[in-house]
C-alpha cells in the first residue's frame, strides 16, 4: 500500500511534472509514479481546475473487476484446488472436508466433480477420493491476470460473469494539461489576518484572496408550516365559528364495544377483521364498560328495537372487550353522545374532532396506515338529511372546496348515509373526502336519548382536503416517514382559499 502523502507534495509533483512536460495523459499512471491514490491526485486536480491552474479532460472506461469472493480465489487459489489440496492419499470425509474448508466446500465440490479430479469409495458416497496428483489452477490465473489488468478473452469473462466472480465498474480519470493561470508553484492566498499575522508583521507581503462581493451568505435555519397544521388550524377554526365544541380525543387504544357495538356495527362485519384493523396483544381486552348500556346494545344487536329486527345473532361480550387502535373517532363521538344521553336535561350539542386513527390498509398514493380524521356532529330535534347537506356545504365553503358531489351509500350505524366527493385538479378526477349520515334510532336510543332526537355526522380525513388545496397527488408526500421536506419548504404562508 502506498505511504499517504501531504496534498501539498501531491500538487507540486504535479505542478512540475507539468512545467517540464506541459501535459499529462493519464492522472492514473501519474498516481502510480508517485506512489499515491489516484483520489489524492483527483483531489488535487479539481482544486487546481478550479484556480484554473489546470485545464481537465475527463477519461471514462468501463472495466471488469473482482468480486470480494474472486479476490479470496485470487489469493488462495479456486474452490476446486483448494478442495482437491485438503483431500489426504487416503481420502477424507464429507463433513471433514467441509468443517476444514467452509462455505467453499459445495461449490469445490461440483467443479472437482465436473473435472474428474475427484472420486469417491464404492459403497460409500461420504468418502472422497483424490484422483489426480497435480492440478492446474486455470481460474485462480485468470483471476490475477485481470486483476493486473491485463485482457481476457470474452468466453472467459463470460464464465466469470456467471459465476458472479467479477462485476463491470465505470472508471473515470484524467488527462491534464496547463490552464491559462498556470504556474510551477502555486502561492496559498490569505483569507484572514490573524493575530500571528498582526505580531511578526508579514500581513504586509500577504496576498489575499479576492472577496467575492455577489456571493449570497449561509441560509438561515429556519421553521416551516406543515400544510396538515395549517389546514388542521383552518379547520378547527371553522368549527369554532360555527358553534361547535371540542371533543377529547386522547384515547387511541379503544375498546371494540365503543369502536364498533356502540354504533350497532355487527361482530362478523368485514371491518373488524385482523386484515382491516390493528388488535391489541397487551392489554388484549378490558373490562370497563357500563353494563346496563352495553346489555341494551345486546338486546338491540340480536332482537332488534325501536323499529328495528336488529341482526339476528349470537352477540357475545368476549367480542366487544376485545382492545384495538381506533378506526375512526366516531368512536369518541359515540361516547361523548352517551354521556350527553345521561344528562337529566336535554340540550342541542355540536361536537367536532380532529386526531389520528389506524387501519390495517396498504400504503398507496391516496391511502396510509396512520391518518388523520375530522369529526363533526350536531345533535337536536328534527334534524333532517337536508339539515345535513345545508351544513356540509357551508363547512367545505368555508374550507375553499365549492366543487361537491354527494353519493348514496351505506353504513351500518347512519341511515341514510352518503359519501362526500370534491374535484382534485391535480389529479384530475374526482376524490373521496368523507363520509355522512344520520345516526341510526338503534344507536341512540339505547343510549338513552329522548325520542325525536336526531344526529347527523360527517367524517374525513385531514390528509385529502389538503392534498386537494394544496395541489398535492401523492398522500406520502405529506405524512409519514417519505415526507418531501421541499414541498413543506415551498409551501406558502397564505394559501387563497382557506
Amino acid at each position: 500500500m502506498a505511504a499517504k502523502q501531504p496534498l501539498a507534495d501531491v500538487e507540486d509533483g504535479l505542478l512540475a511534472h507539468l512545467n517540464a512536460n506541459a501535459e499529462i495523459p493519464d492522472s492514473r499512471s501519474f498516481a502510480s509514479s508517485l506512489g499515491v491514490p489516484h483520489k489524492d491526485v483527483e483531489d488535487v486536480i479539481k482544486r487546481l481546475t478550479a484556480f484554473r491552474i489546470v485545464e481537465s479532460a475527463d477519461i471514462t472506461k468501463e472495466t471488469w473487476v473482482l468480486t470480494d469472493e474472486a479476490k479470496g480465489y485470487a489469493a488462495r487459489g479456486s474452490p476446486e484446488v483448494q478442495l482437491v489440496a485438503a483431500i489426504p492419499p487416503e481420502g477424507a470425509s464429507k463433513g471433514a472436508l467441509k468443517e476444514s474448508l467452509g462455505d467453499v466446500f459445495d461449490i469445490g465440490m461440483k467443479a472437482a466433480a465436473k473435472n474428474k479430479w475427484i472420486g469417491f469409495e464404492k459403497g460409500n458416497k461420504d468418502l472422497v477420493l483424490r484422483k489426480v496428483e497435480d492440478t492446474n489452477d486455470e481460474l485462480q490465473e485468470q483471476l490475477i491476470r485481470l486483476e493486473n489488468g491485463e485482457v481476457i478473452a470474452d468466453k472467459v469473462i463470460d464464465d466469470l460473469k456467471r459465476r458472479k466472480l467479477v462485476t463491470k465498474e465505470k472508471s473515470i480519470w484524467y488527462s491534464l494539461k496547463k490552464g491559462p493561470e498556470f504556474v510551477a508553484k502555486r502561492k496559498t492566498l490569505a483569507t484572514d489576518v490573524t493575530r500571528e499575522h498582526l505580531k511578526s508583521g508579514d500581513w504586509k507581503d500577504l496576498e489575499f484572496k479576492d472577496y467575492n462581493y455577489g456571493a449570497q451568505g449561509q441560509p438561515i435555519a429556519i421553521g416551516y408550516s406543515q400544510p396538515l397544521l395549517e389546514v388542521r388550524e383552518a379547520i378547527q377554526n371553522i368549527f369554532l365559528e360555527m358553534g361547535f365544541s371540542e371533543m377529547p380525543t386522547n384515547m387511541y387504544v379503544e375498546s371494540s364495544f365503543w369502536n364498533f357495538d356502540a354504533l350497532f356495527q355487527p361482530q362478523q362485519h368485514p371491518a373488524r377483521d385482523s386484515h382491516d384493523t390493528f388488535f391489541l396483544k397487551a392489554p388484549a381486552t378490558t373490562t370497563q364498560l357500563p353494563d346496563d348500556y352495553l346489555e341494551k346494545v345486546k338486546q338491540v344487536h340480536q332482537s332488534g328495537g325501536h323499529g328495528s329486527k336488529g341482526y339476528g345473532y349470537d352477540w357475545k361480550r368476549d367480542e366487544a372487550e376485545k382492545n384495538l387502535l381506533r378506526t375512526h373517532t366516531t368512536a369518541v363521538s359515540t361516547r361523548m353522545l352517551y354521556k350527553l344521553a345521561q344528562e337529566k336535561t336535554f340540550a342541542p350539542k355540536r361536537y367536532y374532532s380532529i386526531d389520528r386513527v389506524f387501519r390495517n390498509e396498504a400504503v398507496d398514493r391516496t391511502h396510509l396506515a396512520e391518518f388523520h380524521q375530522i369529526e363533526g356532529l350536531i345533535c337536536d330535534y328534527g334534524l333532517t338529511l337536508g339539515d345535513l347537506i345545508g351544513v356540509l356545504e357551508d363547512f367545505f365553503s368555508r374550507l375553499g372546496m365549492s366543487k361537491l358531489r354527494f353519493k348514496p351509500a351505506y353504513n351500518p350505524y347512519t341511515e341514510p348515509s352518503m359519501e362526500i366527493f370534491s374535484y382534485h385538479d391535480g389529479l384530475k378526477k374526482w376524490v373521496e373526502i368523507g363520509n355522512s349520515g344520520m345516526f341510526r334510532p338503534e344507536m341512540l336510543l339505547p343510549m338513552g336519548l329522548p325520542e325525536g332526537v336526531n344526529v347527523i355526522a360527517w367524517g374525513l380525513s385531514l390528509e385529502r382536503p389538503t392534498m386537494i388545496l394544496y395541489g398535492i397527488d401523492n398522500i406520502r408526500d405529506l405524512f409519514g416517514p417519505k415526507v418531501d421536506f421541499n414541498l413543506i419548504k415551498s409551501s406558502p404562508i397564505c394559501r387563497l382559499g382557506l
